[in-house]
């Protein structure tokens, strides 16, 4: 009987972790890229500024008809970091690069060069922001190209319209620049700010882009837990003291600002603060209580990044120890964030192996990359096998029916 009842249970934990939810848009075994002509791709192959095997996805956007995927350059032979794909390009599309090959070539040193950026933000006045981490071959044997920057971008006419550098004073010798939000108002363009967590030193620096200037903020908040370092994700056990990683942003409020939520990576607990704090550089360092613990989402739910959907106050947030995606309403619990307010939505031990991002579109869909990080840099990938997808679904048809749903 006791098998019987084992058997049961075994099953039912099979069934919860299968993705019924998520429509599968693009996959690849391998990441390749839309090279001007085959003798062009066979030089870089020959030359070893590309090898496939080391490229791998990592960062979604979506703006219109194009979905911006990133590719970190752990390691080299990565021969373009920012890229694109239309919709309609098939399930294993070819990546374009972002804006062009030119602009992500770090072969030859000049300027206006993405060295290699992690995550990007589409905003609402047209623009696309990237932060560069200015360091490449970072598992291999990791290389300064240039300090950190953020570069912004008009999505209509593909133009760089500003770069900038972050001072010294926001960077620590172990910075670490691998998320992008930004803040702003469709009828202010000119006062949007953007939010740099720095997972490596443990802080926040905020970017003014009316004022063209950077500021660095500290609070206890962004360390990680040293309970929560320990991941062990399709058989690959290792350890993490990532900080302040994934940061979301609620709609106004009715003072003119939003409610930031944000939390570690290595930590189960999630934090808020108010933007008029943040926004403000004479106070932000020294408004300690004004930072406020949320609550926790309950063991083994350590999360990368997360996204809140305006329309139905929904926040999203990756599940990597699970493989999956978990939500918390923030309109229908606004004080109350705990394992019985949260939930896995969506899990797959298949499709979703380190789900890495995640962002919702302006039509409410939910997109999730996700790209077994962890046998990328500590075991190599199965060529072989699917390793890379891009998953989508509706808000309202993933949240039905969960403690999440309105």
């Amino acid at each position: 009987m006791w098998q019987a009842g084992l058997i049961l249970i075994s099953l039912l934990v099979l069934i919860e972790a299968k993705n019924d939810k998520l429509k599968e848009i693009f996959k690849w075994n391998q990441i390749d890229f839309a090279f001007p002509d085959e003798q062009t791709r066979n030089a870089s192959i020959a030359s070893g500024e590309f090898k496939k095997e080391n490229n791998m996805p990592l960062g979604i956007e979506i703006w219109k008809d194009r979905v911006f995927i990133t590719v970190p350059r752990w390691k080299s032979g990565v021969p373009s970091t920012l890229n694109y794909v239309k919709v309609t390009d098939g399930e294993s599309p070819l990546l374009h690069p972002y804006p062009n090959w030119e602009t992500n070539n770090v072969t030859e040193e000049k300027n206006y060069t993405i060295g290699n950026t992690f995550r990007v933000r589409a905003d609402e006045c047209g623009r696309l922001w990237v932060i560069d981490s200015g360091l490449i071959n970072i598992v291999e044997s990791p290389k300064v190209l240039s300090p950190p920057k953020i570069m912004i971008f008009n999505l209509t006419t593909d133009e760089l319209i500003r770069e900038y550098h972050l001072k010294p004073s926001d960077i620590k010798d172990d910075s670490f620049f691998a998320n992008i939000v930004v803040d702003v108002s469709p009828d202010k363009c000119d006062e949007a700010f953007a939010y740099l967590p720095d997972l490596g030193s443990y802080c926040l620096v905020v970017y003014s882009y009316k004022e063209n200037e950077s500021y660095r903020i500290n609070h206890h908040y962004f360390h990680f837990d040293p309970l929560y370092g320990d991941y062990n994700i399709s058989g690959v056990n290792f350890q993490w003291t990532d900080g302040l990683f994934g940061i979301s942003l609620s709609p106004l409020n009715e003072n003119g600002f939003r409610t930031m939520y944000f939390h570690p990576l290595s930590s189960i607990n999630e934090f808020t603060v108010s933007t008029e704090i943040i926004q403000n550089k004479t106070v932000a360092s020294e408004s300690y209580h004004e930072f406020k613990l949320l609550g926790s989402r309950g063991p083994y739910s350590q999360a990368t990044t997360s996204f809140i959907d305006e329309k139905s106050g929904v926040m999203f947030y990756t599940q990597v120890n699970k493989n999956g995606v978990g939500c918390w309403n923030s309109k229908k619990f606004p004080n109350d964030y705990s394992i019985n307010t949260n939930t896995l939505v969506v899990s797959d031990d298949e499709t979703m192996v380190f789900p890495n991002d995640l962002k919702v579109d302006r039509d409410s869909n939910l997109w999730v990359l996700t790209d077994r990080l962890p046998e990328f840099i500590y075991r190599n990938l199965n060529k072989d096998q699917i390793n890379f997808r891009v998953l989508k679904a509706p808000v309202s048809e993933v949240i039905k029916g969960t403690v999440c749903d309105n």
